[in-house]
């Protein structure tokens, strides 16, 4: 008897629905939640295998789920700031504090200096007047993601005394 069995016999004759515990007549098996249950015809419209193809389905679950992602992002990033009508009102300028080019592993370089001088990020990030976040951002590789200014990496690289970009 499978797992999510309420008693009685299965095997289309009669019996208990596995579903709902009906005791029906007429049971058909069905594929519910990855499960093969012998269900009453009330409980057949969950079978999975039934109405339409699965493939489509799934392509459009998929398709709604990319859409769901985007934009839970976007909301995300709009939440981290606070606000998005900034986009709208002042555009985007990236050239007041482009980020230069990166050396390789500049997260790891910025890592090594810091706890080499004793630092915590807090301490850090206090002393040069930089949010803890772009601090954080540059020891985890992610600069360009979150959006950290040039005047933040120069800043670390004249205090700490050591190259995180290229053009330095």
């Amino acid at each position: 008897m499978p797992k999510y069995s309420t008693g009685g016999a299965g095997g289309g004759a009669g019996g208990s629905c596995e579903l709902c515990g009906a005791d029906v007549d007429d049971l058909r098996t069905a594929n519910v939640a990855g499960a093969q249950l012998e269900v009453c015809s009330d409980c057949a419209r969950h079978d999975e295998t039934a109405g339409g193809s699965s493939d489509e389905s799934s392509d459009r679950d998929e398709t709604d789920r990319k859409r769901r992602a985007a934009q839970n992002t976007a909301r995300v990033n709009d939440a981290r700031t606070g606000d998005s009508s900034h986009w709208e009102e002042d555009g985007t300028n990236y050239e007041d504090d482009q980020l230069p080019y990166l050396v390789p592993d500049y997260g790891k370089v910025l890592t090594a200096a810091r706890q080499d001088e004793g630092l915590q990020i807090e301490e850090l990030a206090n002393e040069l007047d930089i949010e803890e976040s772009d601090l954080l951002a540059i020891e985890q590789g992610r600069a360009t993601q979150a959006g950290v200014g040039g005047s933040v990496v120069a800043k670390l690289e004249d205090h700490l005394d050591i190259e995180l970009s290229e053009s330095s």
